[in-house]
């Protein structure tokens, strides 16, 4: 079931909220980038994701085919979320669930996980080791 969440990132300089389903799958990558910074997102498309303050605060970081966008609060460097420009299902957002502010810890045991190898850019199956993603 979708339910609006609420999210910051540390210092609190930039905040958003998001139309969530938690229900639907959330994604560990690893990545170069998710496995550095532990990025643990949900999916929000068009619509579903609003920045509410910190635009001005964010830092923008594009790697590799510079085709997704990876945003950092400039003060606390904590990664908020990322907008996916070429997906197989058009733009999306993926929100970090670690900066959601109000949801519950029964709310995020949960939450299902799919793996995802991208370092081998295997995006339709897992890594064979995962489980320290």
């Amino acid at each position: 079931m979708e339910k609006t969440y609420h999210g910051s990132c540390h210092c609190g300089s930039v905040t958003f909220e998001a139309d969530l389903d938690l229900s639907q799958p959330t994604y560990r990558c690893n990545c170069s980038i998710c496995r550095r910074t532990r990025f643990w997102p949900a999916i929000a498309r068009a619509g579903q994701f609003r920045l509410l303050t910190g635009q001005a605060e964010l830092t923008q970081y594009l790697f590799n085919t510079r085709k997704n966008q990876h945003y950092f609060c400039k003060h606390c460097g904590v990664r908020c979320f990322g907008i996916g420009t070429e997906t197989p299902t058009g733009l999306m957002y993926g929100v970090n669930l670690g900066c959601l502010d109000d949801v519950s810890d029964t709310e995020l045991a949960q939450a299902p996980i799919t793996y995802v190898d991208g370092r081998d850019e295997h995006w339709d199956r897992p890594p064979v080791v995962f489980a320290h993603l």
